[in-house]
This record gives C-alpha cells, sequence and structure tokens, in this order.
C-alpha cells in the first residue's frame, strides 16, 4: 500500500491519533513494535496559528516515527490552511485534517465530525488544504453524522476528487460515538466502489489479531488503523503482524516483559519532555500496563501518584517481584474512547 509516493508495505497497520494518548514517547513505543504510521494527538488549528505552546508541543516529531502524520481539525478553512502551513513546517509525512472527533466541545462546533453536516464545506476545506501545500493530505472520518445520513460512500468520492492522498473511516456515526459496534460493512463499500482509487484505511474496534485479519481478507481494505485495543498494550502491533504473517497466535506478555515495557514508555517520556511533565504524563500509561492484576489497587495508586523517578522505577520493580508468577494471559486492557 501507498499514500503518495510513501511505500507502507503490505497490510499497514496504523496508530490510531489520540488525544492525551499518542504523544511521542507513546508513538516510539508503537513504533518499535511494528506499528507501520503513527499519528500525532489531533492538532487544534487555532492552537497552531496562535502559537499556542500546547498545541505547537504537539508538533514534535522524530526521524525514528516515520513515516508520521500530523493531524489538525478546525471548522474555519482559512485557520485551518494556514495550520496546515504552519504543520508543514515540521515535515511530517502526511497532515491529516480530522473530520471524525465525535466528542461535543468539537464536533458541536462544527469541526470534527461535526463537519460531515455541511459536506460541501468539508470537501471545500480539503480542496483549500492539498492546494495549499506540498506534504500528501489525508482525511479521517466516520460514517456519517447519524442513522440517517450514512453518506460516506458519496463523501469518499467527492474528497478524493479534490485530491487527498488516502481515507480513513472509523465504523461508527458521530451519534453512536464510540457505542455499539463498528460497522465495517460501509468501509467496505467504499473499498469496493470501482471510483475509488486511493487507500482505504479501515477503524473501529480493532482489539485481535482475528479481527485485523477479518479487516483485511473480508473486507479488502487497504490497512487497518487501531486506537483503544493499544493503551496499555503497544505490543498489539507485534501480536496482528505474527498473525498475519503465521497464522498463530502470540502468548501475551508476562508482568515481568511489561514491567520492562513501562520502564522503557518511561524513560522515553522523560528523556521527551524532562523528568516533571514526563513523569506527570506518563501516569495515564503506567497502571493500565497491569489492568486486571488482584490486589493492585494500592500499587496502581503509587504508580498515578509519585512524582520521584526512582520511586516509580522501584515501584515497578515491586509489581515485577509481587506479581512476576501471574498469568498475564488474563489481563485485559481498558479501552477508551480516544480515537479520533
Amino acid at each position: 500500500m501507498k499514500i503518495a509516493e510513501i511505500d507502507l508495505g503490505e497490510k499497514p497497520l496504523f496508530l490510531a491519533p489520540m488525544e492525551d494518548v499518542t504523544d511521542p514517547s507513546f508513538r516510539f513505543m508503537c513504533k518499535e513494535f511494528g506499528a507501520d504510521m503513527v499519528y500525532t494527538e489531533f492538532i487544534s488549528s487555532d492552537g497552531l496559528i496562535r502559537d499556542a505552546a500546547k498545541s505547537v508541543a504537539k508538533l514534535r516529531i522524530d526521524d525514528r516515527e516515520r513515516p508520521v502524520g500530523v493531524q489538525i481539525y478546525g471548522h474555519l478553512i482559512e485557520p485551518m490552511v494556514e495550520a496546515a502551513r504552519v504543520a508543514e513546517s515540521v515535515h511530517p509525512d502526511v497532515i491529516d485534517i480530522n473530520f471524525g472527533c465525535p466528542v461535543k466541545k468539537i464536533a458541536g462546533r462544527g469541526a470534527g465530525s461535526g463537519m460531515m453536516r455541511d459536506v460541501p464545506l468539508m470537501v471545500e476545506m480539503t480542496r483549500r488544504i492539498v492546494e495549499a501545500v506540498r506534504t500528501p493530505v489525508t482525511v479521517k472520518t466516520r460514517l456519517g453524522w447519524d442513522e440517517g445520513s450514512k453518506n460516506i460512500v458519496e463523501i469518499a468520492e467527492r474528497l478524493q476528487d479534490v485530491g487527498i492522498a488516502a481515507l480513513t473511516i472509523h465504523g461508527r456515526t458521530r451519534a453512536q460515538m464510540y457505542r455499539g459496534q463498528a460497522d465495517w460493512t460501509l468501509i467496505g463499500e467504499v473499498k469496493n466502489n470501482p471510483r475509488m482509487r486511493i487507500p482505504i484505511i479501515g477503524n473501529g474496534d480493532i482489539s485481535t489479531p482475528q479481527g485485523a485479519a477479518e479487516a483485511f481478507d473480508r473486507y479488502g481494505v487497504d490497512g487497518v488503523m487501531i486506537g483503544r485495543a493499544t493503551y496499555g498494550r503497544p505490543w498489539i502491533f507485534r501480536e496482528i503482524r505474527h498473525y498475519l504473517t503465521t497464522g498463530e497466535l502470540l502468548p501475551q506478555p508476562s508482568v515481568v516483559e511489561r514491567v520492562a515495557i513501562a520502564k522503557r514508555h518511561l524513560l522515553k517520556s522523560v528523556e521527551i519532555k524532562g523528568e516533571k511533565v514526563g513523569v506527570l504524563e506518563m501516569r495515564r500509561h503506567l497502571s493500565s500496563y497491569f489492568k486486571g492484576l488482584p490486589d493492585f489497587k494500592a500499587t496502581r495508586l503509587r504508580l498515578v501518584t509519585l512524582f520521584d523517578l526512582q520511586e516509580l522505577f522501584d515501584t515497578l520493580d515491586y509489581v515485577a517481584e509481587r506479581w512476576g508468577a501471574f498469568d498475564a494471559a488474563t489481563l485485559v486492557p481498558p479501552s477508551l474512547s480516544h480515537d479520533l
């Protein structure tokens, strides 16, 4: 599969952009475990053009992450065009437009999946961004606004016609948020539309190697994007690739292995952000590596309240010692409603 001139190989696996999750350290971990392409957290167009520190910080990418996409969102054309130019200045491999985020504070303003209520505006915004930058432009969106307006087949054609290089479709409407099951039949319909020439990437409810294999085999998508199932489980990319290649399931990492992964993730976060911020922003990840361990409440509390790096390492060593013999195959990572 190719996005413009970016060759991602056969059946590529994508890390979904997730607010407060896909920061540089997490992207690094997922890349190590075999993600073929990763994305930044989504970035406000207004924040970028106003040089807001939090938004600009999200533009930080490392060559070891490549290929990497910067995802932007907004509801007005001119700020989105300007934001795309700012994003291009850090030389991402693609610029992705978020037409999929369903949360009220974004969709309610007409951004994210709110744009699906005004398809002509969506198409015109996309056209202007494609014309404004040299970097390949891609789009992530949903099936439609609600059950009565699943117009993704038409939207896909129109977005392709204005020059996008690939399209990712989350198999729910905005009204569904993250409830119910993702509908892959419409994703498959877009992919199998003879008018479509660009790659179609499917997203929604992929949490197992078997699910990813079915998405490729049954619906014919060019790539699979994984969101919530990566949280506390960056090795899912390794699991899926192994299954796609061999048809065999890998055993789940042991608790001792998870401790080693958590330590590496923590060190990478501190390396990138400094100890204070790096430790603070790892809290959302640390305990999730061990979701499901029995009698873990007090230890989880330490993992999400400690500030001292050495104390965190000591606590992780304690996890390995205390639960090292626990059957990690029974651990189930939490689901998040963050894939946008």
